[in-house]
Parts: structure tokens; sequence; C-alpha cells
């Protein structure tokens, strides 16, 4: 079911860095009812004390003038938003969705061991998970009272609501970095199944400190954004001048109260590692309670006292960076050998406040499924605070567990591990909300008729012109090898006009001899060609072109044509690096790795044709297709006049086979082939689709 959803993770560890499978264990981490009611205790508890912290950081700074957190992890953090000084998010509210990593320890007790407030991931991939370990143990799901996870998300939703200026009828989106990053797939689905506009920076734009999503009718408000990328690339005006991903003038927006930005920019100083050093003793402070959920012993050695504690202990803790950076990883201390060890405290004393060390806790193992025995792996478990309201928060039920590889005690997705679902039992009824069951306002329902971002109308444009292209690509590769196959080869004519085609289409290289000079090298050619990166018009380049435009609009596409995209892309590139030796036998797999291809792209036809909505984006893709349609048309009636080829028999044939439409012209028109017939069927009836 994975697989065929299309869910996809970027792992780092990979040194081809490319998109895997989403690996997902069979067995659940079950919670009992009294284990996550001291979980969700603490966890509320730490979210009301992550948002006070953010309101005194760019408030009063009370924090700083009590000593009770030091400057160099709040003013000196990369990550502090000076832009943000003195603003007051709507109804108080800084935090929407903050994540928690709990591990826990062999005597039972769970741990918080980092925060995640800036884009936190996981809350497309949990869903995803619960539907696919579900349908796998229905009885068991059902006989043991899991708690629902639909209820959590309509709350988040209507608490961002409730929260904007608009009320109920605000437009909200979904900001994503693009189809590049690492969990897109999990910005696709959440966009999907919240009803939510998938945006990235260039399809929205500032104008008079307002928000505005750029569409083919114009400009759209936009009230509310649930950004999934870090502060820092939010706008390139006032923030890190190189983004290409972010939107100038953003956060002119948010100082305004037009736009409620969710979460709100400048929590990257939660998210260190040594802050929770200093929670204990800020959480008495703000909330006059110790807290419920115990922080990892942390050490920050930017502090002398604690340097001169964090030093000796460095084989017993895991070393992180307080400030850490895209490839920081943390480093285990009992895994370092005494060389390593003596290499690491020099680098700490060279920089101390660029180190945070922490206790280090074996975690506790998860059964896990492998290789047909089950095994136990070390496991941690995300869970999520979703607002419902201001300054209120609800923990939802359930979470991402995240396993660590064989032999490894980090888990972590980008360094391969793998998820499992989690199961939150309860003694209670189950609540059995849906989101389905919503009922939107009048004004809510019209906005959900989403008009088509421009950027989202250009990906389908090509979607559109690369379906095409690959249907005429592979359509002339196979009536080329065919006639060069056939025992009696075509006329001089019908070849001429091939090798024409075929060197304007990208199916041979311009400096490959005509196939009526030398038909075998033309031949072998074009196989080799078929499946080369290179050239605008091959059919393995215009298969992946066609895999990227499917993939930069997925939330538009139906996932049947989708697993369609990429079914042909990869059992096409398959069959064709797995080709014989032997020129004949080569030739026989290649035409039928063609027809396997052609029956496929008329089956995406016809799902871009019959079940897609006759909306904007399928008004571009079909001008998109019938322009790459004309443009192909074009050229091969005028290579057909040239070469003469369309003045004898075989050529006629070819031509007419090329456009599909063999069968339609011989019921029209009987056994005749004259050039006033085929321009008729091809250009003017209007009743030929091709």
């Amino acid at each position: 079911q994975l697989r065929d959803n299309g869910v996809t993770y970027n792992v780092y560890a990979d040194e081809h860095s490319q998109q895997r499978p989403w690996a997902l264990d069979l067995f659940p981490m079950i919670v009992s009812p009294e284990d996550w009611a001291h979980i969700e205790a603490g966890v509320l508890q730490r979210t009301r004390l992550l948002n006070g912290i953010m309101a005194d950081m760019y408030g009063p700074r009370e924090l700083l003038k009590q000593a009770l957190l030091p400057s160099a992890l709040t003013l000196g953090h990369p990550g502090y938003l000076r832009a943000m000084q003195g603003i007051e998010p709507p109804g108080g509210t800084w935090l929407h969705i903050a994540a928690f990593d709990l591990a826990r320890g062999p005597d039972g007790r769970w741990w918080v061991v980092s925060h995640r407030t800036q884009a936190p991931s996981g809350l497309g991939y949990l869903l995803e998970n619960r539907i696919a370990i579900a349908r796998q143990f229905p009885k068991a799901f059902a006989d043991m009272r899991v708690q629902r996870l639909a209820a959590s998300y309509k709350a988040l939703m209507q608490g961002l609501a409730n929260l904007s200026p608009k009320g109920r009828d605000a437009r909200v989106a979904l900001l994503t970095p693009g189809p590049y990053n690492e969990t897109y797939f999990e910005h696709a689905y959440l966009a999907r199944y919240l009803g939510l506009n998938l945006v990235e920076g260039s399809d929205l734009t500032v104008r008079d400190k307002r928000l505005y999503l750029k569409t083919l009718h114009g400009l759209e408000p936009v009230d509310v954004l649930i950004k999934r990328m870090d502060d820092e690339w939010l706008d390139p005006l006032e923030l890190r001048a190189d983004s290409a991903l972010g939107v100038p003038g953003l956060m002119q927006a948010v100082r305004a109260g037009n736009l409620l930005l969710a979460n709100a920019p400048g929590s990257a100083p939660l998210e260190s590692s040594a802050m929770l050093g200093f929670l204990p003793a800020i959480s008495e402070h703000l909330l006059g309670e110790p807290l419920a959920l115990p922080s990892l012993s942390t050490w920050w050695c930017g502090e002398a006292a604690s340097l001169q504690s964090a030093l000796p202990m460095l084989k017993q803790g895991v070393i992180k960076s307080t400030y850490p950076r895209l490839g920081s990883e943390a480093v285990i201390g009992p895994l370092l050998s005494s060389s390593g060890i003596d290499q690491l405290t020099g680098r700490i004393v060279r920089q101390p406040d660029d180190y945070t060390l922490q206790s280090y806790l074996p975690l506790s193992q998860n059964p896990t499924w492998r290789g047909g025995d089950i095994a136990p792996r070390p496991a941690m478990l995300r869970v999520f605070a979703l607002a419902d309201g201001a300054q209120s928060w609800r923990v939802l039920p359930g979470g991402m567990v995240r396993l660590a590889p064989n032999g490894q005690q980090i888990a972590s997705m980008q360094r391969g591990g793998s998820s499992a679902d989690c199961w939150v039992l309860t003694h209670g009824e189950v609540d059995r909300t849906s989101l389905l069951q919503s009922a939107p306002s009048t004004l809510s329902m019209a906005l959900q008729q989403r008009h088509i971002t421009s950027r989202a109308a250009e990906n389908l444009f090509w979607l559109g012109r690369y379906t095409e292209r690959a249907d005429n690509t592979v359509r002339l590769a196979r009536i080329a090898l065919r006639c060069l196959q056939g025992e009696e080869q075509g006329s001089p004519e019908l070849l001429a006009w091939l090798s024409a085609c075929a060197k304007y289409n990208g199916l041979v290289l311009p400096d490959v001899p005509d196939a009526q000079l030398s038909p075998r090298v033309f031949e072998r050619s074009l196989i080799a060609m078929l499946a080369a990166d290179s050239g605008a018009s091959s059919v393995g380049f215009n298969l992946r072109a066609l895999r990227q435009a499917a993939s930069n609009v997925r939330e538009r596409l139906s996932q049947e044509q989708r697993n369609l995209i990429d079914r042909l892309d990869t059992e096409f590139t398959a069959q064709c690096q797995g080709l014989s030796n032997e020129g004949d036998i080569v030739s026989q797999e290649v035409l039928e790795a063609l027809e396997e291809a052609s029956e496929l792209l008329s089956a995406i036809t016809g799902a871009q044709t019959d079940r897609m909505m006759r909306d904007d984006g399928w008004r571009m893709l079909s001008i998109g297709r019938h322009i790459e349609r004309l443009a192909t048309l074009a050229n091969a009636l005028e290579m057909g006049l040239e070469t003469g080829c369309v003045f004898e028999d075989s050529g006629f044939e070819a031509v007419i086979a090329l456009f599909d439409t063999t069968i339609t012209f011989h019921a029209h028109y009987q056994q005749r082939r004259d050039l006033v017939a085929l321009l008729d069927m091809l250009v003017t009836h209007r009743d030929n689709p091709r």
C-alpha cells in the first residue's frame, strides 16, 4: 500500500540522496491509557512553557533579565529573528504545531529528548502509517479501543480559523519548499487530507502588507499559512537573502497582523538541545510548577561550570551541536575511542558554546518484523501538540515511532531508519470524529473550488505536453523498428521520413546515418537512445520529465494516475537496461517494452481525459497535449511531403499509424490513399480526436 500510494522520504545518509519508499514496520507501539495520561499532561505543560518562552523572548525578556536563560541561546542564536521583536501573534499563540521526541528508558519512564517547533514533520506520515496498519489488523484495532486521530486534525483547522481575523471563512494554505524536499510527500498528503492549497513561495505575493495567492483568475487573499520550511527561508527580503523558497515581504504581512503564520517565525532557539537544561527553573518561574515530563540531563558547555562537569562525562553521554545545522549529527560517547574522545575534547574547549552534552539513555526496544522473525529495535516516539484555540492545545492521541537501523542506537529517518504506528489505548469511548463530517459554510464551500495557482497551471501544461510527446515518440519508435525488422524493408521514401522524424524527435542523434543508407546502424542507435538521459525528446528523457511534472502537482492527480506514471518510467527503464546482447533478440525485447509503454500511456491519457475535474488545471493540461500534438503533426506532414513518403502506400500507412488513425481512416475512406483524404482526416475532420 505504501508503495502504491507513493510514500517516500529522502535519506540524506544515502550517497545518491534519492527518494526511497517509506519504511513502515508491521507492529505498532502500544501505549497504555495510564502512560498516555502522563505523556499528555507533560506535553501540554511543555507546550504552554515553550509558548511562554517565545512570548518573553520577543517581548519583555524577563527570563534574560533574571538570568534564567543565557542570551547566547536566545539573542545569540542564529535562529533568533529580530524582525519578530515586539510582535504579538493572534491570540498570543506562537506555537500551533509542536513536536516532542520522547524516549522510554529500561525502567519504563518517559523522557523528553528534543523539541521540534519550526516545521515539525510527521503529521502526514503518521496518518499514512495508521491507515496501513489498521487495515492489516482491523479486528485488533477495533477490539483494543485505539484512539482515533481525525478529531485532533479537525480541532487544529478550527483553531487556526478561529485565530484568524476572517474566522471560519479564512483561506488556509500549506507552504512547501517544493518536490525536492525530503518530506514533500507529507506536504502533499496533508494538503489533500485537510483540503488546503499546497503552495510554494513562487505561488504567493505580498501586496499592501497582505499575502495573496497567484492564480489564473488573479490574486486571491491568504489568511492562514501553515509553513513546512525552516524560518530562515521564509522571506528573502528580511531573512536569508539567497532564499528562493520564501515570499518577499512575508514578514511585513505577519507584523501587520494580516496573516496568521503557523508556527510563528522565530522558534529556532527552542529546538536547541541546550535549552532543555534551563527548562526546570523556567517552568517554576513561568508556570509555578515543576516539569511533569522530565528532560534528559543536559549540560550546555557555554557555561564554565557546566563545561567542567561535562568534560569528564563525554564517554558516558551524547554530544550534540548547540546550534544544529544541516549535516550536523549527534555523537554517542560510548562508541568513541580514547583518541576520539581526546579530539572531541579539544574541539569543545576551543568553542565550548557550540556543544551540548546529554546523558546517554539506552532506548527501549520495540518488537519489529524482520525477514519473517520478530526482532527488537531501539525506538523513539514523536508526539504532537496542536493548537485548538487561543493559547489552548490538545495532544494528538498517537504519534510517529522511529526505529533505529540494525546495530545503531539513534532512531532517525535521515539515517535510514524505519517507522511504526503508535496505538494509544483508552478505557473510555473512542472518538469517531471524521473530517468528512464537517459542515462548511457557504463561502468555505465556494473556496473549496480552488482556483489553480500559476505554478500548478504551468506544471499541468507540461504534464500534458510530456504525456503527448512520450506517446508520439513511443509510437514512432515502434513504427521504425517494425519497418527495419520486416522481411521487406520499407521504401526509400519511408526510410527517409522515419530518419527525419526520428532525428527531430530525439530518437537518434543528428550525426547517425539515415536508415536508407545504413539501416542496422540506425536501428542500433535508436535502441541505444531509447532510455538515454540526453536528448530533450528521447523516450527515457520524456518519461522522466513526465514523472517529475506529475510529482510537482501530485496533490491534483489521482493516486491511480500517479501509480501509472511511476510504473511506466520504472518498468521501461528496467526493461531497456536488461536487454540481451544478441541483435535480433534485443530488437524484439525493445518492441515488447515499447508496446507495454504504449499501453500504459493509453491508460494515463484515459485517466487525464475522463478522471480529472474539468477545471482550469485540466484545461491547461489539455492545451499542452494539443499544442504538442499539433507540433508533431505539422512536422510529420512536412517531412512526409518533403520525402514523398505520403505518396506511396507503405509511407502513407506509417503516417496514419503514427497518429493512431489507421482503423478510423480506412473506415471512412476505404482504400483511398491520397493527400486530400489524409489532410481531411488529420487536420480538418472535427470528429477525429487525433
